[in-house]
């Protein structure tokens, strides 16, 4: 546990790459959802900035909601 901790603390960063790490990641999930969810699922990055707003948890938002539309669309053909 103590080089848990010890790894940690090595690897602090300042607010502003924390969000360039948020939105990396967040990239990665749109990127994951693009190629493998049904087309119109999720709206461009520009619309979810128009509907949901410019944050992390925005996008985060919108990604979500386009998740669980293609597995509701999954689930109805069974």
């Amino acid at each position: 546990m103590r080089r848990i901790r010890e790894r940690r603390s090595t690897r602090k960063h300042g607010p502003q790459q924390t969000s360039r790490d948020e939105r990396a990641a967040l990239k990665l999930v749109r990127m994951a959802i693009e190629q493998t969810c049904p087309a119109g699922v999720l709206p461009s990055e520009e619309a979810v900035l128009l509907l949901y707003g410019p944050e992390p948890v925005h996008e985060g938002e919108a990604l979500a909601k386009a998740i669980i539309e293609t597995v509701e669309k999954l689930t109805a053909c069974r």
